[in-house]
């Protein structure tokens, strides 16, 4: 967010947990993208703050997300749920939507073990195949990508040879994938390292705004090889083919127009680089 729209979006989380009856005397911005995310003290709560036009033409809404997780923690699954001191929905002030969270104390060692990884992975992955959740397909979402990729308009700074190993990179991946015919379920959608919380009640999975039907090897591109090794029956050599589907998607991201993530174009142009070294790829984070 600009300086300006992040004030107020901080201002906004303050005066929204202290309406709720929260004691707020101190905010800490915790991660800072498309939306804000603040831990608000003394009352330790975590805090999403998105702009209300931020979801617009997206399938999953600030409101859909917060009963997606509601539902999943119903079904015991590893996720960081809705503080159970406020009423769990999504508020609106000035301009955004509001969610709270709680705050979860971070485990003594920050590293992620890969087999717990591979475990919480297959613990959420049982949790949302028991949740009927409308959502669109990942072939979809590449879909979407493939025509940010075909505009010059969404993505003018990708010269010709870029713009091209991008659109055969999905392309022949995304065939790939279809030609498999594998069946699929309903995914996290983004399960890296920076969506898992490393916490004294063990790793919990958050931000569940890119959810998406799919084949569970796909949430496993986003993973470490350390910790897709571990899990149980997974077809690896699609994993790898989601890999490459998976880093073409974020090049392609990093250079739209709107992008605001931190990483920037420097990232956009890492990844090129690795899509042009060829499989097998590493995973995006």
């Amino acid at each position: 967010m600009q300086a300006a729209e992040r004030r107020r979006a901080v201002a906004a989380a303050m005066s929204t947990a202290s309406a709720a009856g929260l004691a707020v005397d101190n905010a800490v911005v915790l991660n800072d993208s498309n939306r804000l995310v603040v831990r608000l003290t003394p009352c330790d709560i975590v805090v999403r703050v998105t702009p209300i036009t931020h979801h617009a033409g997206h399938h999953m809404s600030a409101e859909r997300e917060v009963e997606l997780v509601k539902r999943l923690a119903q079904t015991g699954s590893p996720v960081a749920g809705l503080d159970a001191r406020v009423e769990p929905r999504v508020f609106a002030r000035d301009g955004f939507k509001i969610s709270m969270w709680t705050y979860f104390e971070s485990a003594e060692s920050r590293m992620l073990v890969p087999a717990d990884y591979a475990q919480a992975l297959e613990r959420l992955h049982a949790g949302l195949r028991q949740i009927d959740f409308t959502a669109p397909h990942v072939l979809d979402r590449v879909a979407a990508v493939q025509q940010d990729v075909a505009s010059r308009d969404i993505t003018p700074g990708l010269a010709d040879t870029d713009r091209a190993v991008l659109a055969s990179t999905l392309r022949d991946l995304k065939r790939s994938i279809v030609n498999r015919r594998i069946p699929g379920q309903l995914l996290h959608g983004e399960p890296h390292r920076w969506n898992v919380l490393n916490t004294t009640n063990g790793l919990l999975f958050m931000d569940f705004e890119n959810t998406a039907y799919g084949p569970v090897e796909y949430d496993l591109a986003w993973v470490p090889k350390v910790v897709s090794d571990r899990y149980r029956d997974a077809d690896q050599n699609l994993v790898g083919e989601c890999r490459g589907l998976v880093l073409a998607m974020v090049a392609a991201y990093r250079w739209r127009h709107d992008d605001q993530h931190p990483s920037g174009r420097q990232s956009g142009v890492a990844l090129l680089n690795v899509l042009r070294d060829g499989p097998p790829w590493p995973a995006v984070a």
